[in-house]
């Protein structure tokens, strides 16, 4: 049980755009340094250079052409989430580490997974845009849920439509009592220079996916964090405090990083390190 469970603030963590490795090695300090003394946290991040990610359990040789990644020099790094790979580029992401009790009515993972996305569809209508969660907004007998070596290719239930098309996608894990989830918000649609890193390459996939430029919304990220922020507030009732990580959480972010997210054995092996 944590001990405040009525959050007045949560932390905000604006580290603006990260390498992959980098970005992975925070996520992973900021969710294993969470106590129950802790502060809710949202980051917000980017990606540079562009990068792909594979989800927690997928085997890097099944899904990517590595020797294609290596010539245009795309780095691989490995999430600690599951799901399926994603190109970042050109995207406004996010990470929220909390406790289960800091969210209200969230006493499952679906539950959680719904609250902690209700932001995101706020956000998007607060853009003037039509969102609906995939399961409210896929055609009839559309399944959801199947997993797909390409994240963007599937459709789980919280997942969010913008006119029947979705955008972005989220990730969620639980250690240790603790909620972990991320996601992101794409600006630019760049699913197109993600699948040619693939082996199996799905047909059709760029008329199926979404992007806030697409869309016909203001690209630039200095007018888009302000709402998502908003959103965020408004959705979960709370305020943010902007901070940096602290002395403990970055020591910890960049023992990761030279252990575990520079290292091959995890990124492309899936091996603990």
């Amino acid at each position: 049980m944590h001990c405040e469970s009525h959050t007045k603030y949560w932390r905000l963590i604006d580290t603006g755009p990260l390498s992959g490795p980098e970005n992975m090695a925070l996520d992973e300090a900021l969710l294993c340094s969470f106590d129950q003394y802790s502060k809710p946290i949202l980051r917000l991040y980017g990606w540079h250079p562009a990068s792909l990610s594979l989800g927690r359990f997928q085997n890097v040789h099944e899904v990517l052409d590595t020797g294609h990644c290596r010539a245009d020099g795309v780095p691989i790094v490995r999430r600690i989430t599951g799901g399926g790979v994603i190109y970042h580029a050109d995207e406004l992401t996010y990470s929220i580490i909390c406790a289960p009790d800091q969210i209200s009515a969230a006493t499952s993972i679906k539950d959680s997974f719904r609250v902690l996305t209700g932001f995101l569809l706020q956000f998007y209508r607060n853009l003037g845009l039509h969102a609906l969660y995939a399961v409210d907004g896929s055609a009839a007998g559309e399944k959801l849920g199947q997993r797909t070596h390409f994240c963007f290719a599937g459709k789980e239930s919280f997942d969010i439509l913008v006119n029947g098309r979705k955008i972005g996608g989220n990730a969620q894990r639980r250690l240790k009592q603790v909620v972990f989830q991320h996601g992101s918000v794409p600006i630019l649609n760049r699913v197109a220079d993600g699948v040619i890193y693939l082996r199996q390459r799905p047909a059709g996939l760029e008329e199926r996916v979404t992007c806030l430029t697409a869309e016909g919304v203001v690209s630039d990220i200095t007018f888009l964090k302000p709402v998502l922020k908003d959103a965020f507030c408004s959705n979960l009732d709370t305020s943010l405090l902007e901070t940096a990580a602290t002395d403990r959480e970055q020591q910890s972010a960049d023992r990761l990083l030279r252990e575990k997210y520079l290292n091959e054995n995890w990124n492309l092996g899936g091996e603990c390190v």
